[in-house]
Order: C-alpha cells, then sequence, then structure tokens
C-alpha cells in the first residue's frame, strides 16, 4: 500500500515540477510499434497530449497523435504526393526535420526540409533567432504551409511557411531543473533517471541501477572514455542508440580516421566533432583501414585532440566501448584478461587500454526480460536528452576535495578516470550540486573501483609497469585511509585474503619517518 502511495506523490511531484516534460512510457511503445518517427518526436506530442491522470483523456491524447502522425508526417516515399496536396488544397501542416541557412547573397534565411526534399524555402527571420538548433543540423518542427505561385517571379520559390513549432525541445532551463531536484529525494532521483531511459528501476537493486546510471556518464562527461563487456542481452548499446539524439553507435566493425576524426578532403571533421557520444559495438570487430588508426585514437583518447595534416583539432566526444565476453567472468581471469574480446591491436596494448577510465563489470547486470522496461513515468527523451547537453558544460571533478584525497597508490591517469567518474555521477544524482559527505563517498568508491578493474587487467598484460593496484582515499577529518576492492577479485584489505601465491611475498618493513609499510614482491 505504502509502494503506491509513494508511487502517487512522485507523480504529484512531477507533474508540479516538469509538467509538459513528462510522458507514460508504455504509451511511447505502443505507438512507436506502428510509427517510424523518432522517440523523442512521439513523446513530445504524447507529452502535449497526455500529460494527465485521467485514462479518458490519455485514451483521446493517444487517438489525437495517431492521427496526427497518420496525417502530417512526411515520409520519404510520400514526399511528391504531399507537395502536390499541397498545391491542389493551398496549405497544408507537416511534420519533418527543418534546418536554416542564412544565404548571404540574398540576406535572408532558407529552410530545407529532410524528408519533403525541399530547399531554398523563405523563412521570417524571427524562427532562427528564437529556435537556434535551426541553424545547427536542424530540429523536428510542425510546420504550417501554403502554395502561391507568383507568374511574373518565375524564379521565386511558391512554398510559404507560415507557422512553425518546434516538436523538439528548442531551448531548456537547466536552473528550473536544479531547483526542482530539492522536492526529490535521491532514491525517487535515480528511479525518475532510470525511467527517462525506458527502464524499471524495480527490477534492480541499488547496484545494478548504479551501474545503469554509469552507462550515461559518456552523455553528461566530455570526453570520457568507457567500456562495457558483458554477455548478450543485457542493454548495452540500448542508451547509444534510443535515448539520445545526440549520440551515435558505430555497428559493425571497420572505420576510417576520416569517417572518425577528419577528412583531409573535403576539410570535414568526423563523428567526433559532431556528435556528444560516439559508441562501438561489438569492439571485436573494430578495425581501421588506416595503420595509424589506433595511434590517433589514442592520442584523442587522453587529450581530447589530434593532429591531421598541418593542424590540430579539439572535440569534447567521449567513446563508450561495448561489447561481448563469451566465456565465464571465473574462467576469463584464471586464462586471460578482462579486455581479451577487443581487437589485437587496442587489446595488448597497454597505453591504449590506460586511457580507459571506466570498466564496468557488464556480467552483473541481468539479461533484460519485458518486465525490465517501464510503463510508468519518466521524462521525454528529447528533454532528458538536451538535459544531459547542458550538464556537459559544467564539471563536478572537485566535488570531494573537502571531504577526501585519494591514496598515493594513484597516479595522474587514475586521478584523472577517477575525477570524471565522480564529475559524472554527481551530475546525475545532484545536477543542483547539492551533497553530503556520505554522498560523495558512495560516488567516489565506485569511481575507484571502476577505474581499478582497468588497472587490474594493466597489471595482467603489462607486469610490474602497473603493480600499484590497492586504491584506496584519505578520509582528510579522521585521516583514517579505505581500500577499494573489485568485486570479482577481491584486495579490500592492505594484503587481499587468498591472495597468497607462489612468487609472492609480503613484508612489513619501517621508513624513514618511522612509518610501517607493506611491501609485496612479486617473481
Amino acid at each position: 500500500m505504502s509502494d503506491v502511495l509513494d508511487r502517487d506523490e512522485c507523480l504529484t511531484k512531477l507533474l508540479t515540477h516538469f509538467s509538459g516534460k513528462i510522458v507514460r512510457k508504455d504509451l511511447t511503445k505502443k505507438i512507436k510499434e506502428g510509427a517510424n518517427v523518432p522517440v523523442y518526436v512521439l513523446e513530445y506530442l504524447l507529452g502535449m497530449y497526455c500529460s494527465s491522470q485521467d485514462e479518458e483523456i490519455i485514451e483521446e491524447g493517444v487517438q489525437n497523435v495517431k492521427d496526427i502522425l497518420a496525417r502530417n508526417y512526411v515520409r520519404p516515399d510520400e514526399a511528391q504526393k504531399i507537395i502536390s496536396k499541397l498545391r491542389e488544397i493551398g496549405s497544408y501542416t507537416v511534420i519533418d526535420k527543418v534546418s536554416v541557412k542564412l544565404n548571404y547573397k540574398l540576406d535572408m534565411y532558407e529552410a530545407e526540409f529532410s524528408n519533403l526534399g525541399l530547399h531554398g524555402v523563405p523563412i521570417s527571420d524571427t524562427y532562427p533567432s528564437k529556435y537556434e538548433r535551426l541553424l545547427s543540423g536542424g530540429i523536428w518542427c510542425i510546420v504550417r504551409m501554403e502554395y502561391y505561385y507568383d507568374e511574373e517571379d518565375k524564379r521565386g520559390v511558391p512554398f510559404i511557411i507560415r507557422k512553425l513549432t518546434p516538436v523538439q525541445m528548442p531551448g531548456i532551463d537547466i536552473d528550473e531543473l536544479k531547483e526542482a531536484r530539492k522536492y526529490f529525494t535521491d532514491e525517487e532521483w535515480i528511479d525518475l533517471i532510470l525511467r527517462s531511459t525506458r527502464m524499471e528501476p524495480d527490477s534492480f537493486n541499488t547496484r545494478e541501477k548504479w551501474l545503469h546510471l554509469a552507462r550515461l556518464i559518456p552523455l553528461v562527461e566530455n570526453n570520457y572514455n568507457f567500456c562495457e563487456l558483458g554477455p548478450r542481452g543485457t542493454g548495452k548499446s540500448h542508451v547509444y542508440k534510443e535515448i539520445s539524439p545526440n549520440s551515435i553507435l558505430v555497428s559493425g566493425g571497420q572505420t576510417t580516421v576520416a569517417n572518425l576524426f577528419y577528412n583531409m578532403a573535403s576539410r570535414q571533421i568526423g563523428l567526433v566533432g559532431m556528435w556528444d557520444c560516439v559508441a562501438f559495438d561489438e569492439v571485436a570487430g573494430i578495425t581501421f583501414k588506416d595503420k595509424d588508426g589506433v595511434q590517433i585514437m589514442k592520442d584523442y583518447m587522453a587529450s581530447g585532440s589530434f593532429a591531421r595534416g598541418k593542424e590540430e583539432k579539439n572535440a569534447s566526444a567521449s567513446f563508450a566501448f561495448v561489447g561481448n565476453i563469451n566465456q565465464s567472468i571465473d574462467v576469463l581471469l584464471k586464462t586471460s584478461h578482462l579486455f581479451e574480446p577487443f581487437p589485437e591491436a587496442m587489446g595488448t596494448d597497454t597505453a591504449f587500454l590506460d586511457r580507459m577510465h571506466c570498466y564496468l563489470p557488464g556480467w552483473e547486470i541481468p539479461k533484460y526480460r519485458p518486465d525490465f522496461f517501464t510503463d510508468d513515468y519518466g521524462f521525454i527523451t528529447d528533454y532528458f536528452a538536451e538535459i544531459m547537453r547542458e550538464l556537459r558544460k559544467i564539471s563536478y571533478a572537485d566535488a570531494y576535495d573537502n571531504y577526501f584525497k585519494l591514496g598515493n597508490q594513484l597516479n595522474q591517469r587514475d586521478t584523472i578516470a577517477v575525477k570524471k567518474t565522480v564529475s559524472g555521477m554527481v551530475k546525475l544524482i545532484y545536477p543542483d550540486g547539492k551533497y553530503t559527505k556520505e554522498n560523495i563517498e558512495k560516488i567516489i568508491r565506485f569511481a575507484l573501483e571502476m577505474r581499478r578493474r582497468v588497472k587490474e587487467q594493466l597489471k595482467k598484460i603489462g607486469g610490474m609497469e602497473f603493480y600499484d593496484v590497492n586504491f584506496s582515499y584519505i578520509d582528510l577529518e579522521t585521516f583514517s585511509e579505505e581500500y577499494v576492492p573489485v568485486p570479482e577479485q577481491g584486495g579490500g584489505s592492505l594484503i587481499p585474503e587468498g591472495i597468497g601465491k607462489p612468487g609472492h611475498v609480503y613484508h612489513v618493513s619501517r621508513g624513514k619517518s618511522g612509518m610501517l609499510g607493506v611491501f609485496k614482491l612479486e617473481t
């Protein structure tokens, strides 16, 4: 009973603070199966017509959305039919992706319609200044158009844009979100974020919820290198394909430096300059046609810049590497290492793997079943994507500085990785920057574990060069040091239990300052 009351209370908060920006996710499922429109367009319309708790209004709203899509959504193969209808009737409303460019020779703005195939259509100056995203790649809009052919002006365009209304969020107020965050508990907020990605949080335990949240870090953090390997059917690529119109999933193996970074012939920047996150599906198949592909990738992953030709280019896209592990983790840890699914050029290159900020244990996420997908309320996909894009502009990398410092076994790369993961998790759970010491301690432990998993595997591949894997953090009040283990390998204490193997010797020694230290000798 209390569960139902909590749900109702949470829904009341949502309708109060995010009216028109939330949608019931089962409605999306219903219509999506019959209409091939982007999820974010669909959910915008549902947010307009179905933002209610009254079943009758919802039913009517769903019918309205279906009618609007059937009547006005432009399918590319029916473009000529709609243009002909527009000429016959004189006016018609279409749903299409519209982008705008300034024709500086004529000093006027011109619109281009993606599916309708029209370009050079004059558009009023008020729209580009009001909706800036029209000028940077275009947005989906409902457009009321008219047709008027002037006999005297045969060079003119007979199409007129009478009214344009974006069906994507034209712009968002991040301060509004930060202000609303204080009305939700941590648990409610995490559940809301997960429902916005179409997952049902009640199907997962706390650990699994956090792992799902971590998948979103490449979308909120600039130049974040993320890796997740695990069994099939655990939704590894779901977030990058369905949830954000700002990320691209590169499926299939072969890619080129020109496509990914910079095309020297056309002088155009590649995917890293156009998207917030570039995700590589099935990492086992990644190959570069160019020999220097992996080198340029390493350069970019370390610094966010790369050199092509005579100049250096900067970009902020994050990389996400997702793929399948075919054996059980126990077997893999005994016989090989956890980066084994990567192609040889990457999987044996310690310098490349050392640039990973986070290795998510995909084997801890259960295989998806139909009841893992939510029927409850979450943010409209497009609104949520814009929120994540806005959060990229701020950083919470210093969130733990007042409470903790990192142990001395973390080198510079480890520290950067932990800071980025902490920043990403804080943005997702505490976007308003209001958190306590206990909140940050949970996040820092999580961040240290995600990076330690990378370091443990580097030690297996590269040997003693990566010996310092006992990651810890120190409380600045009590000066107590806490060691963070990796669940699949243990190692939470100074001398990890059950790790005494032939060839390992631990000994205690007193240093010049009188401090006792534990040393491990390995052959």
